[in-house]
């Protein structure tokens, strides 16, 4: 069973800046597409970015300039930079993993709070 670990999440004033990482039990190679999700309360969940094993990057456009998704394939571990927050970035942020076969994977999340 795959785990992903999301950490990063915080208090953050408007303006400011933040780094999610999300680490993978195995290699990110075993991925085909990862990517961040975020869910605020009362919202259905949202994509955010994604990242391929061939490392084409999506980015929804509310977050394109502002955030950046990268991958780290030694250590296992994809981020999520995200900087010029607002408090229309708060929400939960999680990861999610899919496999060559279909199968995907969520992590747990990571509380991200933008507010002065």
């Amino acid at each position: 069973q795959v785990q992903l670990v999301e950490s990063g999440g915080g208090l953050v004033q408007p303006g400011g800046s933040l780094r999610l990482s999300c680490a993978a039990s195995e290699s990110i190679f075993a991925f085909v597409f990862m990517g961040w999700y975020r869910q605020a309360p009362g919202k259905q969940r949202e994509l955010v970015a994604t990242i391929t094993s061939s490392k084409i990057t999506y980015y929804v456009d509310s977050v394109k300039g502002r955030f950046t998704i990268s991958g780290d394939n030694v250590k296992g571990t994809v981020y999520l930079q995200m900087n010029n927050l607002n408090p229309e970035d708060t929400a939960r942020y999680y990861c999610k993993a899919i496999r060559p076969s279909g199968s995907a994977y969520w992590g747990q999340g990571t509380q991200v709070t933008v507010s002065s």
